[in-house]
């Protein structure tokens, strides 16, 4: 999960737990950390090659642009089949449009209002549950 926003992680974990979803699940509030962590040490990726990987990227990070991370992770042998879910407040349609063009596999805007976002959230856990998310191992 890549999210500057401490509650806005929070609460999609906790949604994400109450779905029954009970992967691991890493944290990171910038890019750069991110970068480091899909594509390791070498840059190459090749440390992703072997995870069962679904991002959950947020477009606004503090450091760089997500649709710059979705960018990345969709060109690179290692990483490119892991389904990217984007979570943000951008309901730009050109921009959404260049998250799927990328291959975003979902996108939702995160509505302003707390009761909202939540709402969304629990959606997106529901969404989870359906769907067969691979197990890490």
């Amino acid at each position: 999960m890549i999210e500057d926003d401490e509650g806005h992680a929070r609460l999609i974990e906790k949604n994400i737990r109450r779905a029954g979803v009970n992967n691991e699940i890493i944290p990171f509030t910038n890019g750069t950390d991110a970068l480091a962590y899909l594509f390791g040490p070498d840059g190459s990726g090749m440390v992703s090659s072997g995870r069962q990987l679904l991002i959950l990227l947020d477009l606004n990070l503090p450091d760089m642009g997500g649709v710059d991370i979705l960018e990345k992770v969709k060109a690179n042998l290692h990483t490119k089949r892991s389904p990217v879910v984007v979570l943000t407040t951008t309901d730009d349609s050109r921009e959404i449009q260049r998250c799927y063009d990328l291959g975003a596999n979902v996108y939702i805007t995160k509505p302003v209002n707390y009761d909202g976002f939540a709402n969304a959230i629990r959606q997106l856990g529901l969404f989870f549950s359906v769907m067969q998310v691979p197990e890490t191992r």
